[in-house]
């Protein structure tokens, strides 16, 4: 297997993911009706893993673990995670997901609303770049995955002894999962969640298509 370099695609993860917190900074900044568009904006002028931040948010709070939440706990979910909304744009929010008018939202399909769409090609080349880092096939990307297909050898802080082959992967994986929460497993609907927000910074097919195959190497 030919062996890639950890840290030209960790530089490269690290600029998206400033390009997509300025982008959705000046959206906001640009003022925006929709609000749907503007959770989401303020989920992503986090970083690629805002989105995924929130939910964890919400299943903190989900006392009774039923996935749902009502509108009081939805509130506060969204004001305990630091979004600023007022109460009309969340009453309008929870209105728009609540489509069977049951006064509760299930959550994970509220996230799905929450992600920014992709494309049938974009999201065949998301998955392409994590079946192949998911060398085991099991829908989960660990360090083990990771030995083989990356070369930590040219990391600045493998180099300088700072950081073992180990820690190195682990920082690696923690780009992709939820802020001061990682576990070191990265599983298919984070890694899908990343890169909708990646691409909800990059208008060009062609341009996310090429960061694609020179990031993985497909």
């Amino acid at each position: 297997v030919s062996t890639q370099s950890t840290g030209d695609t960790m530089a490269s993860t690290e600029r998206h993911e400033q390009e997509m917190r300025q982008k959705a900074s000046r959206a906001l900044r640009g003022g925006v009706k929709n609000p749907i568009e503007m959770l989401r904006l303020q989920c992503l002028s986090r970083g690629a893993s805002g989105i995924k931040g929130l939910g964890r948010a919400f299943r903190i709070m989900d006392d009774d673990s039923n996935k749902k939440l009502d509108m009081n706990e939805f509130k506060k979910g969204i004001s305990d995670y630091g979004l600023v909304l007022e109460d009309g744009e969340i009453g309008d929010l929870f209105n728009t997901i609540d489509m069977d008018r049951s006064g509760s939202i299930d959550f994970d399909e509220f996230l799905r609303h929450l992600r920014p769409p992709m494309n049938k090609g974009r999201r065949e080349l998301v998955l392409k770049a994590f079946n192949k880092l998911d060398k085991t096939g099991d829908g989960v990307i660990t360090v083990d995955d990771l030995k083989g297909v990356y070369d930590v050898t040219k990391h600045p802080k493998y180099i300088s002894g700072e950081w073992t082959e180990e820690q190195v992967f682990l920082k690696f994986l923690a780009s992709y999962d939820t802020p001061n929460q990682s576990d070191g497993l990265v599983t298919k609907e984070e890694f899908m969640n990343y890169y909708s927000g990646v691409s909800a910074s990059i208008d060009n097919d062609a341009y996310f298509d090429l960061m694609m195959r020179n990031s993985w190497k497909l």
